[in-house]
């Protein structure tokens, strides 16, 4: 139940920020700023110094905001996992499919969304309990990999990562993404640390994965 429960949360997210800063202060500052913008999904990449940590603090933060979803991201092994798990993830995202870190997500009940580029691998990553597949990196496909995709796994959820963009989110949620994984251009604003910019931003991308 838990984890059907953590699903409904992700997709009722629509946008998952993918939150690459080089330090645990920038890290939450852009988390924090998103969701004042609307995003409500938070994916902390394992590239952020100690993100652990990182997790720990943004689920003490909003525990209260039932709508608010951290999760972490670049989990490439199972130990890593279980450590993003322990501080409060509560969804894992890999670059790519990795068996050990499937059976630990089933293990505490958190869904595992790992990187898929082929049917092949989508199909393994299905049957080893992924609910949400990550077409990963997108910017090598156009949204009719969605559609394609389906023909063969008509029950495989796929969320895109990597190049989707404001002028690309709504041909992606068209064309049957449940979820998508922004990054890039939605923190252009951190490097001056103009937050506010972040937050706007995030208000441009929730509002046009809404309108379609």
């Amino acid at each position: 139940m838990k984890k059907m429960e953590r699903l409904t949360r992700i997709e009722h997210a629509g946008v998952v920020a993918v939150v690459r800063e080089d330090s645990q202060k920038r890290a939450i500052e852009a988390a924090r700023a998103v969701i004042k913008g609307g995003i409500k999904g938070i994916e902390v990449t394992f590239s952020v110094p100690q993100a652990d940590q990182v997790i720990a603090q943004l689920k003490e933060e909003y525990q209260n905001d039932s709508s608010v979803v951290i999760g972490a991201g670049t989990v490439l092994d199972a130990v890593t996992a279980r450590l993003a798990i322990l501080a409060g993830a509560e969804f894992i995202v890999s670059p790519c499919f990795d068996q050990a870190t499937a059976e630990m997500c089933n293990f505490y009940q958190v869904p595992y969304m790992p990187g898929c580029m082929t049917i092949t691998e989508m199909q393994q990553a299905m049957k080893s309990g992924a609910d949400i597949v990550k077409l990963f990196p997108a910017n090598n496909f156009t949204p009719q990999m969605i559609k394609a995709a389906k023909a063969p796994l008509p029950h495989v959820n796929i969320m895109p990562t990597g190049g989707v963009n404001l002028e690309n989110i709504a041909a992606w949620k068209q064309a049957g993404a449940i979820v998508v994984g922004v990054g890039g251009n939605l923190f252009k604003g951190v490097k001056d640390e103009n937050y506010e910019l972040v937050s706007q931003t995030a208000k441009q991308y929730i509002e046009v994965w809404r309108e379609n």
